[in-house]
């Protein structure tokens, strides 16, 4: 018999999802969006993930599946063209996490360990990580627990030590008035900073995953994705606030991709910003870990479907096939695309997930016991969000914009094809 997973290892999935590489990499593009606002435009992106995860509760409560959120929208609209084309978008929003990961990680870690030149050293540490976190995966999934539970506890214990040590230390710092009202961006732009940063939040919807296997289910898959979320929001408000009153926007902007080891300097010197670039290696490597074998799952659940070729539930190397196209794919997005792009693919990707997640949520209110206010406010934001994002966007990061676009449509037109040509050969 399976051990059943206690509340606070449910909570510790949530946390070590949304806690993973996310924060480390999107803050510096957080504040270049938001300015002394950028507390706030963590704020609204973490009211967002609060107002999902209802949807989530109820939907894990009533039918919990390992399929997760794949399951959740394969019962609400079936297993139909537009089921797969969101389930393909949700293995393809998982690479670009993936991707924006190991963007973080080849960031950060040339401050430790220069090879040649800082562009070159980006790419070098960015391939490797993620060659190294598949090499792991294909060796022993276990091992991908142990360095994950370790990994939560490391960077849970240095960045509460950031906070406590980063509040003592704004105490007459001059930067703290950068905080002030007059320099928050318009409530527009704020909103968009924080949708732009959603995928910081992503990774609640883990919890979903291990559902079947939690103990005292009704009173503990409500507490763990509560609990974890706000958890999360707290953090990243204090953490934010705490970067904002520590150093000069003029700085906060040249370190933009690793702001948050810049914002350790002041307090605590070159041993300050070692220690967080430690972290920051540390999350990021957890998170390719975990998020690797995350996405090769989803392809897996997703062809057990029926919505992607048969072909992806076959075994290399007694793992699923589609973990090694996870890795290709991650490895080629990572090298090609610019962190703000990936940050918006990656955003709107998972904004639309949830928001059809949420439709799902008012869809079948009745059966799965919950009320349709929240999730369809949840389906309505999301959607607003999206369409907000892409807006903005627009004017300052076609790119990353074209790509969202080009990845939805693409989902969907594949999903199209497999399903034509199916119904063709038989």
């Amino acid at each position: 018999m399976n051990e059943k997973i206690k509340l606070r290892e449910a909570m510790s999935i949530g946390i070590g999802g949304m806690v993973g590489g996310g924060i480390f990499a999107v803050l510096g593009l957080a504040v270049s969006l938001a300015q002394g606002g950028t507390p706030v435009a963590f704020l609204i992106a973490g009211i967002l993930a609060l107002i999902t995860s209802y949807s989530y509760v109820k939907l894990s409560m009533t039918d919990p599946d390992r399929g997760g959120t794949v399951k959740f929208i394969n019962q609400g609209f079936g297993k139909s063209v537009f089921s797969g084309g969101m389930n393909n978008l949700l293995w393809i929003s998982y690479i670009i996490m993936l991707s924006l990961y190991a963007s973080a990680f080849g960031s950060y870690a040339p401050n430790l360990l220069e090879i040649s030149n800082r562009t070159a050293d980006f790419h070098i540490y960015a391939s490797a990580i993620i060659i190294l976190a598949t090499a792991i995966n294909y060796y022993s999934i276990k091992i991908v627990g142990q360095i994950e539970s370790y990994a939560v506890i490391i960077k849970l214990i240095i960045l509460l030590s950031f906070i406590l040590l980063g509040i003592y230390g704004l105490f007459g710092n001059p930067n703290l008035s950068q905080l002030s009202f007059e320099n928050w961006e318009t409530p527009l732009k704020l909103t968009t900073g924080g949708m732009v940063i959603f995928v910081a939040y992503e990774g609640f919807e883990l919890i979903a995953n291990a559902a079947p296997d939690i103990e005292n289910p009704k009173i503990n898959i409500p507490k763990a994705y509560y609990y974890s979320v706000i958890f999360v929001i707290l953090l990243y408000v204090i953490i934010a606030a705490v970067t904002v009153g520590s150093i000069p926007f003029k700085e906060i902007a040249t370190a933009q991709d690793y702001v948050l080891a810049a914002a350790a300097k002041p307090m605590l010197g070159t041993t300050g910003f070692t220690i967080i670039t430690i972290a920051a290696l540390i999350s990021t490597f957890s998170a390719i870990n975990a998020s690797l074998y995350g996405g090769s799952r989803v392809s897996y659940e997703i062809a057990q479907d029926d919505e992607l070729p048969h072909h992806l539930t076959s075994l290399l190397w007694n793992q699923p096939i589609g973990l090694l196209i996870t890795a290709v794919a991650t490895l080629a997005i990572a090298n090609l695309l610019k962190l703000e792009s990936l940050s918006t693919a990656g955003s709107v990707g998972f904004l639309s997930i949830f928001a059809i997640v949420n439709f799902v949520g008012f869809k079948l209110h009745a059966e799965i016991n919950g009320n349709r206010i929240i999730p369809l406010t949840g389906f309505l934001l999301c959607l607003t969000a999206v369409l907000v994002l892409i807006q903005q966007q627009y004017l300052s990061n076609k790119v990353g914009v074209i790509v969202a676009i080009s990845i939805i449509f693409s989902c969907f037109l594949l999903e199209w094809i497999y399903k034509k040509t199916k119904i063709t050969i038989k």
